[in-house]
């Protein structure tokens, strides 16, 4: 009876770990890219690694802040059916998103979070790819209360890197302000 106890949980062991062949793990880092999921879910693959990047952000009185250094890490989750991203900076505010492509609305939908702004409900952008950039939204009011967005858009997207911007713009997408800018070369890959 104890050999068939040990022989079904190593089968079933075995079973498990081969059932999550595309997860994040020793021997793969950033995970894999499962060919079940959405084509979509592959937009992100240029962009999975790690990243050494620069980041500038808006001050309160509106102008630019020193650069600052950061990492920006993107990986495969949920068996290679989404991906994953953390930022590490040099202040100590770190941040991070879930990135999932739901196929019934053909979006993206990506929730953020940060340890500089916790909230119990995480913020949600939502968009896809736009040509070579991957462009997302989320609904904000301009300080002056008029309506706009906040949009995101990865761009210079190569094996070498990619640009990152995040800018407010009207309902029309005429007026743009942009708020913060990264940019970001890979230094490790899958």
């Amino acid at each position: 009876m104890k050999l068939l106890l040990t022989f079904l949980f190593i089968t079933t062991l075995a079973t498990a770990q081969n059932s999550y062949e595309y997860a994040a793990g020793p021997s793969q880092p950033f995970g894999k890219l499962n060919p079940s999921a959405p084509a979509e879910t592959a937009d992100y693959a240029p962009l999975i690694g790690m990243c050494n990047c620069t980041s500038t952000a808006r001050k309160p009185d509106q102008t630019w802040a020193e650069p600052q250094q950061m990492t920006w890490t993107f990986k495969y989750i949920m068996n290679g059916f989404a991906v994953q991203d953390e930022t590490l900076k040099e202040d100590g505010s770190h941040s991070g998103s879930i990135r999932q492509f739901v196929a019934d609305s053909t979006r993206w939908y990506v929730h953020y979070y940060s340890n500089a702004a916790p909230t119990p409900v995480l913020s949600a952008w939502e968009g896809g790819k736009r040509g070579d950039s991957i462009v997302l939204y989320r609904k904000q009011k301009a300080p002056n209360g008029t309506d706009g967005f906040y949009r995101i858009t990865f761009n210079n997207i190569s094996e070498k890197g990619f640009n990152w911007l995040g800018e407010w713009i009207d309902t029309t997408e005429t007026f743009t302000f942009p708020t913060w800018k990264i940019v970001c070369t890979k230094t490790e890959d899958d």
